[in-house]
């Protein structure tokens, strides 16, 4: 209670004008704010509630109150003749207030930056932290983002966006149903956007850049403002951001998944609410239909539970429970069903080759991965407590992949890209930190300067890792390293087809599906006389070939060879009995060799014309699908 309150009842002070307490006549509470014995303060004679800074209320010998530093010159509060009985003396005092502790600050020339200073500067600096490298990512995946030609895995995004809801759940009954909410979303994005190059890779733009603006988050809630945009900079200047931000497979979406999800979790640890957990709840999910090998994160995540439960916190492994929980209830059924279709990535068995050129495929290039890496590694030293969940994030994921790709597979960069953001959060972590001699309150005076330097040094790191990228960037904008040029054939068999030509195919590099895309504006397009079944009707990406070309060949003319074979024949990369009939019935008109790939237009004989056997058969009856 404080000296200037006055009590409700019982036992209370003097009017401060000298008046009498209205409850004077009812003593003081029993057992409370009364001392007896020597000096009116105890049977010891000892003040039971002296308090360090404020001096000692009164001493035996100088009286109630009296003494240096005493709350009030005697007779201040107390007047003999009203508080007390005959032959007795009663002395009272104030409660006294005992203040907050209060933690020691540090000295002024160590702040404490061991420890994270938290996101500061409010909503502004919270948006200028997010839009800064977005804006940079976004303007280097936009250049030029419809230039390079769509490859196999991108030619299968735009196959299974086209199909009808029908036909779509058909596919993934057979084959990558691990991708269905991509697909979905992709098929509602074509529907309204279109299917160019650049519409398609639009999404996937989005998300990368989304990424960079989230690492900033992420390293200014768990380090520093400083350290959060370096991260979110540098991020959008490595080449695998703009190689993957136009790129049509969600691979972008699971990194932006991952950071969200990581960032929300760091925000019910530091700031716990309702809201926040069903957010984190709502992006678990998110992070396994972006793709199953993300998951991996979530060891990540479950350290950093521990770390918190062990510092205290007794509800964050309940709040962490449940949200793991409701969030896996969305993603287990799907990763079951997925499961028997492991045959789609049965080729990816990697050796020791794959492993020692992880960092290298991970980053784009060694020029970048090496730096990164190197500092990474330094920035653990640095990161304090975050230290482990962070070596969790970067460190498992590969191995546990890479341990069981003889069974899952999933040990490819392209599925670990969401190890990327925290290898670039710890190098800008280093960075800061070794720098801090100079930029830090260490430094001595001027801390506009300081601050200002720290800036600069910011920019020259970001300068270093783009001038690093620069290679790797200009290589991303050029087609994919051993992919055909399907577009270069396009545009030759529009320029020179005529009405009823058909178009066949060799090789293994999904020629088919490729040039289905690159002519699907083509309402002359040449007919596939050779597809038996099609991929509608399978339930796959593939077709299924005429087991009797023959009949099926009967009423074609002119045909448009599309070889992809390595060994420079023709020929070689399809059936035999198609071959067969093909190099009887047709002769070579003219060849054109583009990358990867020979274009020969074949025409039929006129021995093969006047061959009436063939007629004899029903292939010109038989309904063939397109």
């Amino acid at each position: 209670m404080s000296v200037n309150a006055s009590p409700p009842y019982g036992g209370g002070y003097p009017d401060a004008q000298g008046g009498q307490d209205p409850y004077a006549g009812q003593g003081a509470y029993p057992g409370q704010d009364t001392y007896t014995g020597q000096g009116g303060y105890g049977g010891n004679g000892q003040v039971p509630y002296a308090e360090p800074g404020h001096g000692t209320y009164a001493d035996p010998g100088q009286g109630a109150y009296g003494g240096p530093g005493g709350y009030a010159a005697p007779g201040q509060y107390a007047d003999p003749g009203a508080h007390a009985a005959p032959g007795q003396q009663e002395a009272h005092v104030a409660e006294p207030v005992t203040p907050d502790p209060v933690d020691p600050e540090p000295p002024a020339d160590e702040p404490g930056d061991e420890e994270p200073e938290g996101p500061k500067g409010g909503r502004f600096a919270t948006a200028v932290t997010f839009l800064l490298p977005t804006a940079v990512a976004f303007a280097l995946i936009l250049r030029g983002i419809g230039d390079r030609q769509l490859w196999r895995d991108e030619h299968a995004t735009w196959w299974a966006a086209s199909l009808s809801l029908h036909d779509l759940s058909l596919l993934i009954r057979s084959i990558d149903v691990v991708f269905t909410p991509y697909y979905v979303f992709m098929h509602a994005w074509v529907a309204v956007a279109g299917d160019s190059p650049t519409a398609l890779r639009i999404p996937g733009a989005v998300a990368m850049a989304a990424s960079a603006g989230l690492l900033a988050l992420l390293g200014r809630r768990l380090f520093t403002t400083q350290a959060g945009i370096l991260a979110g900079l540098a991020f959008a200047v490595v080449p695998i951001t703009t190689r993957y931000g136009q790129e049509i497979r969600p691979y972008a979406f699971a990194v932006a998944a991952v950071l969200l999800s990581t960032l929300l979790l760091a925000r019910a640890l530091d700031k716990p609410s309702f809201k926040v957990w069903v957010a984190y709840t709502l992006s678990v999910p998110l992070i396994g239909w972006s793709h199953l090998a993300s998951m991996a994160v979530l060891g990540a995540h479950l350290v950093m539970i521990v770390m918190a439960r062990r510092a205290g916190d007794k509800i964050v492994g309940w709040a962490y429970a449940a949200a793991f929980t409701l969030g896996m209830c969305f993603v287990v059924p799907m990763a079951v069903s997925g499961s028997g279709q492991s045959g789609q990535i049965a080729w990816n068995n990697p050796g020791v080759d794959d492993l020692m050129d992880f960092p290298k495929n991970l980053f784009g290039t060694w020029a970048v991965a090496v730096p990164v890496m190197v500092l990474g590694a330094i920035g653990l030293f640095f990161a304090g407590r975050l230290a482990l969940p962070l070596a969790v994030w970067i460190v498992l994921p590969p191995v546990a992949t890479y341990v069981t790709a003889a069974q899952l597979h999933l040990f490819l960069p392209r599925y670990l890209l969401f190890t990327a953001p925290a290898w670039v959060l710890l190098a800008a972590v280093a960075v800061i930190r070794i720098a801090g001699p100079v930029t830090g309150a260490k430094a001595g005076r001027g801390a506009v300067a300081r601050r200002g330097f720290g800036w600069v040094l910011v920019a020259v790191m970001v300068a270093g890792v783009a001038f690093q990228s620069l290679p790797g960037i200009r290589e991303t904008r050029q087609n994919a390293l051993g992919e055909p040029d399907f577009r270069g054939a396009a545009q030759i068999i529009e320029a020179g087809q005529k009405k009823g030509d058909g178009i066949v195919f060799s090789g293994v590099m999904t020629e088919r599906r490729a040039m289905a895309y690159e002519l699907r504006d083509d309402a002359g397009r040449p007919k596939d006389w050779l597809m038996y079944r099609t991929p509608q009707e399978r339930g796959s990406f593939d077709a299924a070939e005429c087991p009797h070309p023959a009949k099926c060949l009967a009423k074609a003319d002119r045909l448009w060879l599309v070889s992809t074979t390595l060994d420079g024949k023709p020929f070689s990369g399809m059936p035999k009995t198609s071959a067969t009939v093909i190099q009887k019935s047709f002769k070579v008109v003219k060849t054109k060799k583009l990358k990867y790939l020979q274009l020969v237009l074949l025409e039929r004989t006129r021995a093969a014309t006047d061959d009436t056997s063939v007629e004899k058969d029903d292939a010109a009856k038989r309904k063939v699908h397109t």
